[in-house]
């Protein structure tokens, strides 16, 4: 009788965790399980090989996920003269197989490394869904099965649309072997990529005046990231003769199609948040993955499209989110067409971004320099009329040897309060010196002045 190695395994007598050997053979080349055999090879045979078999089927059916029965065969060998219950494990074509309690991750799946069977860290087990499901991130079967739609179910309802099982099937959100893809994992409620929106103050990232982090379904990252730039989102208004025009910093139509590219774009594959900054002067929106190897930057401009997450966009389609594909760019620049100022759309590896500029920020830093030049100019107008009244008093101090407060005031036709102003001014500066108090005080020249 051989011994254990990478294809055989033996079983003194029937336990629970058959199943994870079982997982093992299925998720590798296949192999046979032999229940009746100690692990030294000794055949000791079991009592009741239909019991066992019964046992065994049940067994896989009830926690192994998806189904492994096509790829899996029970009977009866005779060893020894004793009854060996033989278990033949083929590849299965729907990998990785887990444990239904466990879950498609570290510990519930299942892989056979020589004569014994190990778990797979979640690194193997993301490996092995590329390796069985293609490139294609969102059509993979998600690593997280318990996931609910109630975002999604309520948004299919007010478009009008069915979100049954069927239907997901039909959107690609469930894969030929019932499990849910990425695309659902997206779109649930469970969805693990986030939005991050930090607001800037001026135009550099040195001062915070806002951060926020949104989660949940795309669905309702979308709605809730728009609400909250939309708050950001202030209105200028200007006037021409008695008509008011309303513009607000950035188009509301730009913003929505910058936010939905971000959203429809981006790799999913990676684990960072799409960042949104908005400063004094414009909003960037970044997003992971960059452009895909077959468009360059010149494309997009050519109205080129090719979409990372095709059923996403579809999904994004069918609830009227987004009108076709290849618009989104040229929508964005139509809205600053009669702008001096321009979008910028930028790629780099893994990163892709797109700046609004605010199209009232240079009309306030132009009205804010004229204000600025306004005032300097009251406060010069100010100060050289100040000169001339000091001036007036000293001639007449030079000429009558002092003056008194209502002289001050009949001189320069001033009230009281703006000729003692004048009159203490004068005196601070060591011009002048009072004499006297009260109605009889006088002031005349400084000694030695």
């Amino acid at each position: 009788m051989q011994f254990e190695n990478q294809n055989i395994e033996f079983k003194q007598e029937y336990v629970p965790d058959i199943k994870k050997e079982v997982l093992a053979f299925i998720n590798a080349d296949g192999g046979t399980i032999l229940i009746g055999i100690r692990n030294d090879g000794d055949v000791l045979g079991v009592d009741d090989p239909d019991e066992v078999m019964l046992q065994t089927a049940n067994s896989l059916k009830d926690s192994l996920i998806p189904d492994v029965m096509p790829f899996v065969s029970i009977h009866t060998d005779t060893i020894d003269g004793k009854n060996v219950v033989r278990i033949d494990v083929s590849t299965g074509t729907n990998r990785p197989y887990y444990l239904r309690d466990k879950g498609l991750r570290a510990g519930g799946v299942y892989i056979r490394k020589g004569s014994s069977s190990q778990p797979m860290t979640d690194e193997g087990v993301r490996e092995m869904i590329r390796a069985t499901s293609g490139n294609s991130f969102e059509e993979m079967r998600s690593l997280n099965q318990s996931l609910t739609f109630e975002t999604f179910t309520t948004e299919m309802r007010k478009k009008n649309i069915d979100s049954g099982r069927e239907k997901l099937r039909t959107l690609k959100m469930i894969g030929e072997d019932g499990l849910y893809t990425n695309l659902a994992l997206l779109l649930s409620d469970q969805c693990p990529s986030t939005i991050k929106v930090a607001v800037f103050q001026g135009r550099n990232k040195a001062l915070f005046r806002d951060r926020k982090e949104f989660s949940g379904s795309l669905l309702k990252q979308l709605e809730d990231v728009y609400q909250f730039i939309d708050l950001n989102n202030r209105t200028q208004a200007t006037f021409s003769g008695l008509e008011r025009t309303d513009i607000r910093d950035y188009p509301e139509a730009a913003v929505r199609e910058a936010l939905l590219n971000c959203i429809v774009h981006r790799d999913y594959s990676f684990s960072g948040s799409t960042l949104i900054n908005i400063y004094d002067d414009r909003m960037e929106y970044v997003s992971l993955g960059g452009l895909i190897p077959s468009l360059e930057l010149a494309s997009i401009f050519l109205g080129v499209s090719e979409s990372r997450n095709p059923n996403l966009a579809a999904v994004f389609y069918r609830m009227h989110l987004i009108e076709s594909y290849g618009t989104g760019i040229s929508k964005i620049q139509g809205e600053y067409e009669d702008c001096s100022v321009k979008p910028e759309f930028e790629t780099a590896k893994g990163v892709f971004r797109v700046t609004l500029p605010n199209r009232n920020f240079e009309t306030n830093r132009v009205a804010e320099r004229r204000i600025l030049y306004a005032s300097h100019s009251r406060s010069a107008q100010s100060n050289e009329k100040q000169r001339t009244e000091q001036e007036s008093i000293l001639d007449y101090v030079t000429k009558h040897g002092q003056i008194s407060r209502k002289e001050a005031e009949g001189l320069l036709s001033l009230g009281t309060t703006r000729a003692y102003q004048l009159l203490n001014e004068l005196c601070d500066r060591q011009k002048l010196q009072p004499v006297g108090n009260g109605k009889t005080r006088r002031y005349i020249a400084l000694k030695n002045h």
